[in-house]
C-alpha cells in the first residue's frame, strides 16, 4: 500500500485549508496527521 510521505501529507492539509475543501477531507488529513504525531501550524483554521 502506498501511502502519502509526511512532507506530502502536510502539503496537501496546508492547500486543503487554503483553498477551504470540504470540512470532512480537511478532517481525514488532519486526523492522519495526529495519527503521525506531526505539527501543522493551521490547525486551528478547521476548529
Amino acid at each position: 500500500m502506498a501511502m502519502l510521505s509526511d512532507e506530502l501529507l502536510l502539503d496537501s492539509y496546508h492547500m486543503a485549508v487554503e483553498l477551504m475543501l470540504d470540512h470532512d477531507f480537511i478532517a481525514l488529513l488532519l486526523a492522519e496527521i495526529h495519527k503521525r504525531n506531526l505539527e501543522t501550524s493551521s490547525e486551528s483554521l478547521v476548529h
